[in-house]
């Protein structure tokens, strides 16, 4: 895909109006995803946890008019920042791609009034969508749930596993909000349940997916790194406040380790993650 290309399909994407190069990588690296699961033009694709439309823009240009994206998120349209789901959402469907997507929100679909026709879709996508989720066993059970409408599964996640020292800060920040998440009954956080590579291919495999090919994709110019840090170092103490029932010796650990993820940015540079991404039938 030509800059060009790239360029038509950030402008499709509200968050573009706020901050363009933030967007412009955004939507390189889910090119890069894209291109690795192979989407075909004019596919029908169920897009799970679509949330503001980062991967969804990027699978509706693959696909063109004649394509379908058919994205849900369980959230509601007025979850998200800088720009909300339903305003980003608006903004896609008025935008160039918007013929072939459509975009439900608050939609919980492990609800029983929730299906689709069987083998309807060529390609079922879960993009960084798999750490919202409650559990691992809420997440088997979604796998299990979509199985039937879908001839392919295309997976992707943040790597746990770091290649280099200077991912070690997102890593750390991630951990740090799996330890205090697992204390929660509800959330709306980024990071609710920590699943490794490892865990993501056993659950899909109990879910009856069997993985054909996968691989580890670098896009190191992403600054998910520095929003979950940031994250960290800003609403530590708030949340460790609003979590009942937590040990002191867990808490004190958390702010031990907030101490070095503080440390570790203000000595070195940071990188984010690379990304396991898998393909499946």
């Amino acid at each position: 895909m030509n800059e060009n290309e790239i360029k038509a399909i950030v402008d499709c994407m509200a968050a573009s109006k706020k901050a363009y190069e933030v967007q412009m990588v955004q939507t390189r690296h889910r090119i890069k995803l894209v291109d690795f699961w192979d989407i075909k033009a004019e596919s029908r694709i169920l897009e799970i946890g679509c949330g503001q439309g980062d991967t969804t823009a990027v699978l509706a240009a693959y696909i063109g008019e004649k394509g379908l994206v058919q994205g849900i998120d369980s959230a509601s349209p007025s979850y998200g920042s800088p720009v909300s789901l339903g305003e980003s959402a608006e903004y896609l469907n008025h935008s160039r791609v918007g013929k072939q997507i459509k975009l439900d929100f608050n939609l919980d679909i492990l609800d029983e009034n929730v299906d689709f026709q069987e083998n309807f879709y060529d390609y079922i996508v879960f993009s960084h969508c798999s750490w919202y989720t409650k559990s691992s066993a809420e997440l088997l059970r979604i796998l299990e749930k979509v199985k039937k409408w879908g001839k392919q599964l295309c997976f992707a996640e943040w790597s746990t596993e770091i290649n280099t020292i200077e991912q070690y800060p997102h890593l750390l920040s991630i951990l740090i909000q799996a330890q205090y998440e697992a204390f929660k009954q509800e959330s709306d956080s980024n990071v609710r349940t920590l699943l490794t590579p490892g865990d993501l291919r056993d659950i899909a495999g109990q879910a009856g997916w069997r993985i054909i090919k996968d691989s580890n994709i670098d896009s190191p110019d992403l600054q998910d790194s520095l929003w979950e840090i940031d994250k960290v170092l800003m609403d530590f103490n708030d949340e460790i406040k609003g979590v009942k029932n937590m040990p002191e010796k867990i808490t004190d650990l958390l702010h031990s380790e907030v101490s070095i993820l503080r440390a570790l940015t203000e000595s070195r540079e940071v990188k984010p993650l690379s990304v396991y991404s898998f393909i499946a039938e």
